[in-house]
């Protein structure tokens, strides 16, 4: 193989790996937030749940308050029935007695029921606080994870650029020219294989006599409508026959 397409072929190797650590390290602060985010949720939930259960609980003093007073008139008219000197009187305080009995029952009921919602409310509030538990639990070990990752691809980042200087020394200027006016123009991807004569980036069949060149891979040669370099790669027996496998139909 030519060695300028070889020192080509590294070279954008070492580019796109260098491309893809910037690209997660360039997300990584996304992903914080988002995990933030996760957490900040968990914690609205457990507030929002004990909100409800404290209005829950409000609402139940308010109704208890409105049943002490039809108690304490039930107490009342039943001190009156006793002085009362006229069956008008008498049918008077009973009418007030059984509608302040009535209206005591409708409010316990209501009690009752908001005692039954508090007992769901008091288990929404500790799944809520489990789930927020579990929640800063597993963000912590992903912040973790991401710092670790984030420290790796540093790391990465800087062999890459160790590498990528030895491979450029190799190559005479006109040819790394070449690499860095096609990558700049095409996101970063000066390469492209060449295989059944066809670009397998632009999908654009080349010439006969280019592919053939090309095939040899003893010059550095452009494809014609996406000025990529081009690069052969020889297939194996292994490789045809699992090409061949993966389009042969069914027997």
């Amino acid at each position: 193989m030519n060695a300028d397409l070889e020192r080509l072929i590294e070279l954008q190797r070492l580019d796109s790996a260098a491309h893809d650590a910037r690209r997660r390290l360039a997300e990584e602060p996304e992903r914080q937030r988002a995990l933030e985010a996760r957490v900040e949720q968990a914690r609205v939930n457990v507030a929002t749940a004990k909100e409800q259960l404290v209005e829950n609980q409000n609402a139940r003093r308010l109704i208890e308050k409105d049943v002490a007073v039809h108690q304490g008139r039930l107490s009342k008219f039943r001190e009156q029935a006793m002085a009362v000197k006229t069956n008008q009187e008498y049918h008077a305080i009973q009418h007030e007695i059984a509608f302040a009995d009535a209206e005591v029952k409708k409010l316990e009921e209501k009690i009752l029921e908001r005692m039954l919602e508090a007992d769901d409310m008091t288990a929404a509030v500790k799944q809520s606080e489990a789930s927020l538990a579990s929640t800063v639990k597993e963000t912590d070990a992903e912040t973790r994870a991401l710092a670790a990752e984030n420290s790796q691809l540093t790391q990465s980042l800087e062999r890459i650029a160790g590498e990528r200087a030895a491979v450029t020394s190799g190559l005479s200027p006109q040819v790394l020219a070449m690499f860095d006016l096609v990558a700049k123009r095409r996101h970063g991807v000066a390469l492209a294989e060449a295989r059944d004569g066809i670009c397998t980036i632009c999908h654009v069949r080349m010439r006969p006599q280019v592919f053939n060149t090309v095939r040899r891979n003893e010059e550095i040669v452009q494809c014609d409508h996406c000025q990529r370099i081009m690069y052969f790669v020889p297939r194996t027996a292994e490789t045809a026959s699992k090409a061949g496998d993966a389009v042969a139909p069914p027997s």
